[in-house]
């Protein structure tokens, strides 16, 4: 019986051409990514000048820094309001008339009252002046024993009663007469007046309105001085700490972002505001407002200055890690450098030593362990 040989299975054997064609390629695809991949630019920032201000921030609002609400003292109809809502106003100003017909009458029957009082004194006056005489000549003639002693004893009586009624008429008339000084003050309250030079920002009465002065001055108009104002920040309970008198603070406005306006902190009030469990603390201070950009009720975005630095070599935060920054040396490569740093904002830090104006500071360190590694060409071979 013949044998059959059978060959044993064997992979295919790849020629040789093909098989280089596969390393060159393999090969040259990995030295490309990773050419690539080391040839990929450092992202860095140049070490400049600027300013550094570590800041509290808060929202506020504009009031004015004086300001006087006027009042009535006496009820009536209002007459007349000779301002208007904007209007500026000189002290001493006539704001606004009520109705003084009943005034003018009081003040009328008051002085007709001390008129009749003074003719009654001077009656008075003369009978005073006619009981000295009698009272006289009863002592004369008494001491000639040609009259009584109760006679005497009557002219005497007379005469202290015309002096006792002479000194009751007198009293009226001051009584009166301090009566016609109220109604005269009641008279002239009629015509109200500024009490000092500003502005009126609000209008509360209407013409034809009457007013009830009896238990609460009526609020008629208020008065403000605007060429200062006041701004109102609400601090939170964890920044009030960092805050004191004399600081310095600048504020923005919605209509202006861009504009800041400076002044310095005048004092913190001790009683908090809470709302919803929040505790705002108030702080006030004033700004010069001359040109009249800045109204009542304004909005205000409001930076206390904490520490600054103007002026100053500083690089981003994120750049500093432990003290050390990542450096681009002369031939372009990073290395770390030791740097001291002062003030910090939550953009920059301020760099007192271990850079120059113009270094290049890495802003994402290079990671080392993302090195290459070399392709595996065994299972291609297989």
């Amino acid at each position: 019986m013949a044998s059959t040989n059978h060959p044993l299975r064997r992979w295919p054997k790849w020629p040789a051409g093909i098989l280089f064609v596969v390393l060159v390629a393999t090969s040259g695809w990995w030295y490309f990514e990773n050419a690539n991949k080391a040839a990929a630019p450092l992202n860095t920032v140049e070490v400049t000048r600027g300013d550094i201000q570590q800041l509290v921030s808060a929202t506020g609002v504009l009031e004015p820094s004086n300001y006087v609400d006027v009042g009535a003292q006496v009820s009536g109809q209002v007459d007349i309001i000779h301002v208007r809502v904007g209007q500026a106003v000189a002290e001493g100003q006539l704001l606004v008339e009520i109705d003084p017909t009943v005034y003018m009458a009081k003040v009328d029957a008051t002085r007709a009252q001390l008129k009749n009082q003074q003719a009654q004194i001077d009656d008075r006056k003369a009978q005073l002046k006619l009981a000295g005489i009698q009272f006289q000549r009863q002592q004369n003639l008494f001491g000639e024993d040609a009259t009584t002693r109760e006679a005497l004893q009557m002219a005497e009586a007379s005469l202290a009663s015309a002096k006792a009624q002479l000194a009751m008429l007198e009293a009226q008339i001051e009584q009166t007469s301090s009566t016609l000084r109220a109604e005269e003050a009641n008279l002239s309250y009629a015509r109200i007046y500024a009490p000092m030079n500003g502005t009126v920002v609000s209008i509360e009465a209407r013409e034809g309105q009457t007013l009830n002065a009896s238990q609460t001055a009526p609020l008629l108009m208020r008065i403000a001085d605007l060429a200062t104002m006041r701004v109102r920040a609400q601090v939170s309970e964890a920044d009030i700490s960092k805050l004191e008198p004399g600081m310095k603070v600048y504020f923005t406005t919605l209509g202006d972002p861009d504009k800041k306006l400076f002044g310095e902190l005048d004092y913190i009030e001790p009683t908090p505001e809470v709302t919803n469990n929040v505790v705002l603390y108030n702080a006030l201070f004033e700004v010069n407002n001359e040109r009249g950009s800045l109204l009542p009720n304004m909005t205000a975005q409001v930076f206390f200055v904490q520490h600054e630095a103007l002026g100053v070599l500083r690089v981003p935060v994120s750049t500093v890690q432990g003290g050390k920054v990542q450096v681009l040396n002369a031939s372009g490569q990073p290395e770390a450098r030791d740097v001291q740093t002062g003030v910090s904002d939550r953009v920059h830090s301020e760099v007192l030593a271990g850079l120059e104006e113009g270094d290049e500071v890495v802003l994402v360190p290079r990671n080392p362990r993302a090195g290459s590694s070399s392709p595996n060409f065994r299972g291609m071979l297989r």
